[in-house]
């Protein structure tokens, strides 16, 4: 088994804070000394159905644990998914139906092997410990935590100064998840620095219930391609990992450049000894910043597409954004011959290059749709479309008129 030196120069990569790093060193030096695995859990509530890069930094950790010969367990929260994550929010949420909860956890299952070892990771759902839980159970839970330190918490701070309705319910959801921890036994429970709260409610729970306390790792929130806000769905600034190969690609040439090592070291696979040079040749200027991302956007699209992939979307990068050329692929929409003009922004809707009206104005005004190569900047223009038309919408997003 790797030392506990080396096994901590590992774990440390990138890790925001470790609660307590002493008791981290106890259990792994434990761990070698009986041959046991830590367990080592990550709790996942399935409110969203796709992945991005921002999900990964913590499961990217979770694979060093696993090649360290760890114990993965993974918690789909079925049960804690009917309340919410009340963690940031400042008001209560809307509790997921239990079709949203099957058809979420079965999407989360499908990609984070995309990560991890299907066959050394556990998948649990927490709904098989909690939903057994009698009334006097709950109360029972309950009584082990007071409200004074319930509201220490920031969120529900804010939310109570602010007047904002608190549901008692919601305060039940970090104990819960603090009672996975308890129901696992578990050695390590990791989170971003947002689940600080819910992390520690586990290492507070065990100790109520007899249990050594786990430690809580908290990973950094990445930046989205906006270089400022946490990396959403919702807001556009994301990289998801069961986006096309080109996507993810030209995605990820947008990255910018002050963020380049961060993201190599929160999610790829290079080993520290090439994120050292990286690091270093950025810094000192013996590597280019352009080729440096284009080895990064490389290895992103290697993790989730594989090598060949990787190799066929860097060669259209090039091919299209620095020779000027269209790509091979381009989608075909099929048209009747028509008479009257459309407006453009009615035709870029319907070529599912904008998914609205106003988003395609934006594009229009922005100076980002072409047709034929040429740069269309008036929101009324009409156009009569024609065979073979090439529409092009910002540097990615091509379509090709056929018609009928």
């Amino acid at each position: 088994m790797v030392s506990v030196e080396q096994q901590l120069k590992i774990i440390k990569r990138g890790v925001a804070e470790i609660l307590p790093e002493a008791l981290l060193v106890e259990k792994l030096k434990r761990s070698i000394a009986t041959g046991a695995p830590l367990k080592v859990k990550l709790g996942l509530d399935p409110t969203a159905p796709d992945i991005h890069l921002g999900h990964t930094v913590v499961l990217r950790k979770l694979k060093q644990f696993q090649d360290l010969g760890h114990h993965i367990i993974i918690i789909i929260g079925d049960f804690t998914g009917r309340i919410g994550d009340p963690t940031g929010r400042s008001e209560t949420r809307k509790p997921l139906t239990d079709d949203d909860i099957r058809r979420n956890a079965k999407t989360y299952e499908e990609q984070i092997f995309k990560i991890l070892d299907r066959e050394k990771t556990q998948v649990s759902f927490n709904s098989t410990w909690l939903a057994p839980l009698t009334f006097a159970d709950v109360v029972n839970l309950a009584a082990r935590y007071t409200v004074a330190r319930m509201l220490e918490r920031e969120d529900f701070t804010k939310r109570f100064k602010e007047g904002r309705p608190i549901s008692v319910h919601e305060f039940f959801y970090p104990l819960m998840q603090g009672y996975d921890s308890v129901a696992l036994a578990a050695d390590i429970e990791f989170g971003g620095t947002d689940q600080k709260f819910n992390l520690l409610m586990g290492r507070h729970l065990q100790e109520e219930f007899g249990q050594e306390p786990q430690v809580a790792i908290m990973m950094p929130i990445l930046e989205g391609l906006d270089g400022v806000q946490k990396m959403s769905k919702s807001l556009g600034n994301y990289i998801g990992i069961d986006e096309a190969p080109t996507e993810i690609y030209g995605k990820s040439m947008s990255i910018p450049d002050a963020l380049m090592v961060r993201y190599y070291e929160l999610v790829t696979d290079v080993s520290l000894e090439e994120l050292d040079s990286i690091r270093t040749g950025l810094e000192n200027g013996t590597l280019h910043p352009r080729d440096t991302k284009m080895r990064l956007a490389h290895t992103l699209v290697r993790l989730y597409h594989g090598e060949a992939m990787a190799d066929q979307a860097q060669n259209e990068f090039i091919k299209v954004f620095q020779q000027g050329d269209l790509p091979d692929d381009i989608p075909e929409f099929q048209f009747e011959q028509q008479t009257e003009a459309i407006w453009l922004p009615k035709l870029l809707t319907q070529l599912m290059l904008a998914s609205s009206s106003s988003e395609a104005k934006r594009a229009v005004q922005q100076g980002s749709v072409k047709i034929n190569g040429e740069k269309i900047t008036d929101t009324d223009a009409k156009l009569t479309v024609a065979d073979g038309m090439i529409v092009q919408v910002g540097k990615r997003k091509f379509a090709k008129i056929v018609l009928g």
